[in-house]
C-alpha cells in the first residue's frame, strides 16, 4: 500500500497471527500499471526488511499482497482448455492481448479454473505488468527474502470470507474501490475503480459503484443483497456512515475482524482484509 508495508505471520499451528507495520514516505510507491511503482526502491527494501523482522516468518518465501491498481483481474469463458498445465498460460496469454495495455507476453499470470464441464470453463487470471513484478521481486530479495504468491489485495481478501453463501464485498484504499460478488467457490464479479484524486468527488463515485454491484448480484442471483461485506479503510461502521448507506438498505458487515492484540493495535484506518486473507490460504 502507499502508507508503507503491512507484514503479518502465524508463529506456530494454532497461535494467532503476528503484524507489523513501517511506514512510507509520500510518493516512495506509487501503485498502477503504466509506470514504475516503485520510485525509492531502497526505501521500500528496508521497511519490507524491518516488519518481517519484526513477525519471524517460518520460511523465507512470502506471499505479496499488492495494491489493487497494479493488477488486472479477470474472469474469462472458454469452450476448453488444455489438459497440461503448461499448455494453459499461453492460451490466457492470446487471449488477454487486447485486453490489456501493456505487453502480455512478458507479463506475469497467474490462474484458477472456478467451474468446468462439458461445455464451458470459467478462468480467474490475474495479470500485471513484468517491469511491476519484476520491481516488487526485485525489493523483497533486496530485503533478504523470495518472493512466492503474488496477490492483488482484494482478490486476497476474499479468502477471508466464511461464508459460502452468495456474497457482495467492496474493499476501499485511498486510492480505488474493488467489488466483487462470490457464489461459493465462483467469482461472479470483480470490477476496480480508480477513484477521482478530488476527495470532493470520491463519495459519488463509490456509491455508484456500489450499486452498479448490488443491481448485478441481483441480476444474475435473482435475489437482493441483504449485506455488504466491507474489508477496505477503517470499520464497516464507518464506511457504512460515510456513504450514507442503511440497515434497511444493504448492512455493511466487516469482511475480516480486525486484530485487537499486538503490533496491530495503534495502526488506525489502515486495510487488514487482504493479508488476512492470504494467512487463510496459508493454513
Amino acid at each position: 500500500m502507499p502508507e508503507g508495508v503491512l507484514a503479518a505471520a502465524l508463529p506456530g499451528k494454532g497461535e494467532s497471527a503476528v503484524y507489523a507495520f513501517a511506514p512510507l514516505v509520500e510518493g516512495a510507491l506509487v501503485p498502477g500499471i503504466d509506470e514504475p511503482n516503485l520510485h525509492a526502491p531502497q526505501v521500500v527494501a528496508e521497511a519490507i526488511k524491518s516488519v518481517l523482522a519484526d513477525v519471524t516468518p517460518r520460511t523465507r518465501h512470502i506471499t505479496l499482497v499488492l495494491p489493487d491498481t497494479a493488477v488486472r483481474v479477470f474472469v474469462l469463458d472458454f469452450d476448453s482448455l488444455p489438459q497440461k498445465a503448461a499448455d494453459v498460460v499461453p492460451v490466457l496469454r492470446f487471449r488477454l492481448r487486447k485486453m490489456v495495455p501493456f505487453d502480455v507476453e512478458k507479463a506475469g499470470v497467474s490462474y484458477q479454473v472456478l467451474t468446468e464441464d462439458r461445455t464451458e470453463c470459467r478462468v480467474l487470471i490475474a495479470v500485471l505488468p513484468g517491469p511491476i513484478l519484476e520491481e516488487y521481486e526485485a525489493v523483497v530479495r533486496a530485503a533478504g527474502f523470495e518472493p512466492g504468491a503474488v496477490l492483488p489485495s482484494s482478490l486476497s481478501a476474499l479468502a477471508a470470507l466464511e461464508t459460502s453463501e452468495p456474497a457482495l464485498t467492496a474493499c476501499l484504499s485511498g486510492v480505488s474501490l474493488t467489488t466483487s460478488i462470490t457464489n461459493g467457490q465462483d467469482l461472479l464479479l470483480y470490477r476496480t475503480l480508480d477513484l477521482p484524486a478530488d476527495p470532493s468527488q470520491r463519495l459519488a463515485e463509490v456509491q455508484r459503484d456500489i450499486a452498479v454491484a448490488a443491481a448485478y448480484y441481483e441480476d444474475k442471483l435473482a435475489t437482493q443483497p441483504r449485506r455488504l461485506y466491507y474489508g477496505g479503510v477503517g470499520v464497516a461502521e464507518d464506511f457504512a456512515r460515510w456513504t450514507r448507506m442503511s440497515d434497511a438498505e444493504l448492512k455493511v458487515v466487516d469482511l475480516a475482524p480486525r486484530p485487537t492484540t499486538g503490533a496491530a493495535t495503534p495502526l488506525g484506518n489502515l486495510s487488514f482484509a487482504g493479508i488476512t486473507g492470504a494467512l487463510a490460504g496459508a493454513t
